[in-house]
């Protein structure tokens, strides 16, 4: 999951400031020294870093922390504010055209997920209502025309396209094609480079100076890390960027361009895109992913997930199920089925508070694995699946066998499932009582 080393290290060190009942610049200091190296190692901008520190050290050694009742929460408070100032304080959401369409620009160099992310970016729009048209323009890299084309009759979008023609001409006749085809968006899917030269940013400006776009979008692979914040300066300096898309945030990535790139060239974060399918795109919301970098959860991006892909009837049923102490096996085959729907599953756990994602981090099922959990369950008799404290070592035995998995297998879906009934019925108990903001799937 993108931050979690960084995640983990900020955690550990607030944990401590936590167990303190008062105090001192020294200890606020040595804490920061550590914030500190945590930051270097998720790969932030050392300037942005020093920075960071200063205005944090700044605010956390006054009276009004030092004085508190709670200063570690205190300092937990203050750092969570200068994390969502660095990222931009709120979203940013796009400039549309007073008389549309609207233009759209995606630039970026070559592999950092340009054409993905504009079918993503079509595809989010779409369901906003809007009627958007992608531009294949990159006549240069092998099969990029046909990637747009294969992703827009996935999406039901056109693709428009001049076969033997210059990206000015394809840019500027796609711009008549949707006035006259009542198209309020037309995202244009530029050429990238392997590096940055003076031919791409020639190109670039001369599709800006005819189309006038209301967003130049720069796409840049989180995962190159402080490269990332280089290659967005450069972009930068060259044409008027409006914003920036983050892409592979669901990797490994130690999330250090997130962190740097807004700060470098003060352009907003608008869109963050956290899986390969056309769904996992979403707007970046600066204090939210400074929540979950703390591992303070973010409810709200969940409930929007949830209301977006959760029947709120079974819900209803689900959330009385698990108050009771009622949830069986068929519960829990249906509550992941409909938690995929809302994305990789450790996405959705690191949106949890407090220490929910933590009791749940074993549970990790993926595609294929999603079918092996399913084979298993509808291997189980009805009485097994509604009491599974029934199923001893021969019924493991015989189920593994009629699913065509191992006994170790089936041990640990059975072990998964009593970590989730286990933290379901947390969720319900505090849900009832109006301590978590009432989750849809509840």
């Amino acid at each position: 999951m993108v931050f979690e080393n960084l995640s983990n290290k900020l955690q550990e060190t607030f944990k401590k400031l936590r167990g303190m009942g008062k105090l001192t610049e020294k200890n606020i200091e040595d804490s920061l020294r550590e914030v500190r190296l945590a930051l270097l190692e998720a790969d932030v901008s050392y300037k942005v870093v020093k920075d960071f520190i200063a205005r944090v050290k700044e605010r956390a050694i006054g009276q009004e922390v030092l004085s508190s009742l709670t200063p570690g929460q205190q300092v937990i408070k203050v750092v969570y504010d200068e994390l969502t100032q660095l990222m931009g304080e709120k979203e940013s959401p796009l400039k549309m055209a007073d008389n549309p369409p609207t233009v759209i620009m995606m630039v970026g160099l070559q592999g950092a997920g340009k054409t993905t992310s504009s079918g993503k970016l079509a595809a989010f729009l779409k369901k906003q209502g809007r009627r958007p048209l992608l531009v294949a323009a990159d006549i240069y890299r092998p099969a990029a025309i046909k990637q747009l084309q294969v992703l827009g009759n996935q999406l039901d979008i056109p693709v428009f396209t001049v076969e033997g023609a210059n990206p000015v001409q394809i840019a500027r006749e796609a711009v008549k094609y949707g006035e006259s085809y009542q198209r309020d968006v037309i995202i244009i899917d530029t050429a990238g480079r392997l590096h940055i030269n003076e031919e791409l940013m020639d190109e670039l400006k001369q599709i800006e100076e005819n189309v006038h776009p209301q967003e130049i979008l720069l796409v840049v692979d989180a995962m190159t890390g402080q490269d990332a914040v280089n290659v967005a300066d450069a972009f930068r300096k060259a044409i008027p960027l409006t914003g920036v898309v983050l892409t592979k945030l669901d990797s490994d990535t130690r999330g250090g361009a997130a962190l740097s790139v807004r700060a470098v060239t003060q352009c907003p974060i608008k869109f963050a895109a956290m899986g390969e399918k056309m769904e996992n795109f979403e707007v970046f919301h600066p204090s939210r992913m400074a929540s979950r970098i703390l591992g303070m959860g973010d409810v709200l991006t969940l409930i929007e997930k949830a209301e977006a892909n959760v029947d709120p009837v079974k819900a209803k049923t689900l959330f009385d199920k698990m108050r009771k102490a009622e949830f069986d096996l068929n519960d829990f085959l249906g509550q992941m089925r409909e938690m995929k729907k809302m994305g990789p599953l450790d996405q959705i756990l690191g949106m949890l508070p407090g220490n929910f994602s933590k009791q749940l981090k074993g549970v990790q099922i993926d595609e294929k694995e999603m079918a092996h959990l399913e084979a298993i369950i509808q291997s189980m008799t009805k009485e097994e699946r509604a009491n599974p404290s029934i199923i001893n070592g021969s019924r493991r035995r015989r189920i593994a066998a009629g699913s065509g998995t191992s006994v170790q297998a089936v041990n640990r879906l059975l072990q998964q499932f009593e970590q989730s009934r286990k933290m379901m019925k947390q969720l319900a108990e505090i849900g009832s009582k109006g301590k978590l903001p009432k989750l849809p799937f509840m």
